[in-house]
């Protein structure tokens, strides 16, 4: 198969991004990720299918609409005194909803496309890269939680002239990170804590394969460009002691840079949406720690 024709799940695609790589750049956004991070800003992410999302505010209500309700084949949405009610228990998946939602309160997050049609939408903006040295993100979830499709979408890239940066939280396979990193013109590699213990408490798993890749990373492509990346996080790392860690952890060169980047709760709507409890509800990361931490980076 070539590599334009293989598919994967991608659930957004976010152009004129100045902040994920070189100049402007177009995100691809890809479902999947091994990590359960607890502040997760895109918990629509995480598993690699397609899921349904309900968002009630935009809903017409079932006295006005109810068209979800008529189609749904397992009862999973209904309707009492006028609204209408998602178990999600009870959903096959079907997405026959979403399709017969007119407001968009219904929707999906994850769609199957080709690296020819990512890749179409991405040179739309070829202008812009060409002038500010931009090109294209990969980014989740975690984009190595679907191999094949991010080296073949690396691979057509690099045949179509596209710079390309990806974003790793780091907890893959070795095998895997290495061959996209010959493909890569930069790399965006997170480390959220030295602690284990408290990494797996946090996010789900240890940190052991995370750091090991990143050292790996350093050792085996001394001239890849890397963003060293940490989520300051209340009540998990923001202290000094935490970040004063990684910061010594990361090797000195001159294509090494390392950034906080501050805790907010933008992505709190979605677990709703998906039927998830989001568990920082009302916490605010203090200001002053956070001028504090940076100027230890």
């Amino acid at each position: 198969m070539l590599d334009k024709d293989v598919s994967g799940v991608v659930f957004n695609v976010q152009k004129f991004s100045v902040h994920d790589g070189k100049g402007i750049r177009t995100m691809v956004f890809l479902k999947g990720c091994p990590l359960r991070c607890k502040w997760c800003s895109n918990p629509e992410s995480q598993h690699l299918e397609p899921e349904r999302a309900f968002n009630p505010t935009r809903c017409l209500t079932a006295s006005v609409c109810g068209r979800c309700v008529e189609v749904c084949p397992s009862g999973a949405m209904s309707q009492s005194g006028g609204l209408l009610l998602d178990d999600r228990s009870k959903c096959t998946g079907c997405f026959a909803c979403v399709e017969a939602c007119p407001s968009g309160a219904q929707r999906l997050y994850g769609e199957t496309q080709t690296v020819d049609q990512v890749l179409r939408r991405v040179e739309e903006d070829g202008i812009f890269y060409a002038r500010s040295g931009g090109g294209v993100t990969l980014s989740g979830g975690e984009a190595m939680a679907q191999p094949e499709f991010v080296l073949a979408l690396l691979h057509e890239a690099k045949a179509r002239r596209i710079n390309t940066a990806m974003e790793t939280c780091g907890h893959y396979g070795w095998d895997g990170l290495r061959q996209a990193c010959k493909l890569l013109g930069s790399l965006i590699f997170d480390i959220k804590s030295m602690d284990s213990a408290r990494h797996k408490a946090f996010t789900g798993v240890g940190n052991e394969l995370i750091l090991k890749n990143f050292q790996r990373v350093c050792e085996e492509f001394p001239d890849l460009t890397l963003l060293v990346r940490t989520p300051v996080i209340p009540g998990f790392n923001d202290t000094e002691e935490s970040i004063t860690a990684i910061r010594d952890f990361i090797p000195k060169r001159p294509d090494v840079t390392y950034e906080l980047l501050p805790f907010h709760r933008m992505g709190q709507p979605k677990y709703g949406y998906i039927g998830k409890r989001y568990e920082f509800e009302g916490v605010k990361l203090d200001e002053a720690i956070l001028e504090r931490l940076q100027t230890l980076v």
